[in-house]
């Protein structure tokens, strides 16, 4: 039985990291099967794989909404460099 619970239980950390596999490649269905038993037991990871999945939602609408005129003024180089003067020197 030991073994079985084992096999069977997954930390919140190995759950989350089987959410967001999940959207990029199938589940194994042993993968499948303990997901499905920790998110019963664990409201946390049923609500980290909802917001995940509206975050998700959200970003592909947003994305898919830019249209090629904004896309075609971002200045790659720009950007980074952007990024980089805004980093705080330690």
């Amino acid at each position: 039985m030991k073994k079985l619970m084992y096999y069977l239980m997954l930390s919140c950390k190995k759950a989350t990291e089987l959410i967001e596999k999940r959207t990029l490649v199938k589940l194994s269905f042993k993968e499948k099967v303990q997901l499905r038993m920790h998110k019963s037991m664990c409201d946390a990871c049923t609500a980290y794989e909802m917001q995940s999945g509206k975050i998700d939602e959200l970003l592909h609408k947003h994305i898919h909404n830019v249209s090629v005129d904004n896309a075609a003024t971002l200045n790659n180089e720009a950007l980074k460099e952007t990024i980089i003067n805004n980093i705080p020197n330690n």
